[in-house]
């Protein structure tokens, strides 16, 4: 089997396109057919279904999708284990993140990889805290960041850095912007509010809260994307319940106030996440140093001026 046209097989199904798998390999789309089309015919099997919208994994391909990522793995834990011999950071890793803070992250977290491994590779997934729990747990992302994550036994969790929840609402005056009020928690029925689905770490914090303390809550809107409910909340159609550095990531704070729920007040745990039975390698231990101090010097600052 070719490790090459494995990891072209393998990429294509974690994207689910052979158009995006060809931009992440730097490999001409051709190119990339070619080589999965000879992995079928190697194997005897059809593996992936192509269709308008991209492609899916067919029943032998999800099993060849499970070994496929296993043994990539044990190649890439191989190389570094070699570099790290020769105290060469070589090697791959992949990190998740969310949303509201990879927007902000990902230039910073590039550049400083760049420049401290250059001959080291580096991926970075966006998602939802649940959703980044099954990749680390499946193999498809070394290090992660997770929002209030429940005990896991696949998983080593770190905490990083506490965040306030806040109201977030459109500024009308530069005075209500720059001099927010906080609100109390059983104040918040009265903001038609817009958050995510169910199963996301901050939803299920406030709902908790609100239950506990005997409060309704008035959901107008429920949308799954941080960016989306940032120009909804902007355009005045609700409020929404966001950490501060959430705002300041989607580059319009001047357009919102940030107001801190208190009586209680709600805080979440941004924490670094990574597999409980895969060895680190050197590159992941120091990839991890690297995603920490970054946290805590882009998201920790806005966070404490605005709370």
């Amino acid at each position: 089997m070719n490790l090459k046209h494995l990891e072209s097989f393998v990429r294509v199904a974690e994207l689910g396109s052979f158009s995006k798998a060809s931009r992440v390999l730097d490999v001409a789309q051709p190119a990339l057919s070619r080589q999965v089309r000879q992995l079928e015919t190697d194997l005897h099997e059809t593996l992936l279904l192509r269709n308008g919208r991209g492609a899916s994994l067919t029943d032998a391909g999800k099993r060849l999708f499970e070994h496929g990522v296993q043994i990539l793995q044990r190649v890439a834990l191989a190389r570094e284990d070699l570099g790290a011999q020769r105290d060469v950071a070589v090697g791959h890793v992949t990190i998740g993140m969310p949303p509201s803070i990879g927007r902000r992250l990902t230039l910073p977290l590039i550049e400083g990889f760049r420049e401290r491994w250059p001959r080291a590779r580096l991926t970075i997934v966006e998602g939802l805290s649940a959703h980044i729990v099954e990749w680390i747990a499946g193999g498809r992302a070394d290090l992660g960041l997770l929002y209030n994550p429940d005990a896991q036994p696949a998983l080593e969790i770190t905490p990083v850095i506490h965040e306030r929840l806040c109201l977030v609402q459109r500024a009308a005056t530069t005075r209500q912007r720059r001099r927010p009020t906080p609100v109390k928690l059983s104040a918040l029925p009265e903001h038609p509010l817009i958050l995510p689905e169910r199963h996301q770490a901050i939803r299920r914090l406030l709902e908790t809260q609100a239950v506990q303390s005997g409060v309704k809550l008035h959901i107008a809107w429920e949308v799954s994307s941080v960016p989306a409910i940032i120009d909804l909340v902007c355009a005045g159609t609700g409020s929404a319940v966001l950490n501060a550095s959430a705002v300041v990531a989607s580059g319009r704070a001047r357009d919102l106030t940030v107001r801190p729920i208190v009586e209680p007040e709600l805080t979440t745990v941004l924490c670094l996440a990574q597999s409980a039975s895969k060895p680190p390698t050197p590159l992941m231990r120091q990839s991890a140093e690297l995603l920490v101090d970054l946290v805590k010097r882009l998201v920790r600052a806005p966070t404490a001026r605005r709370a």
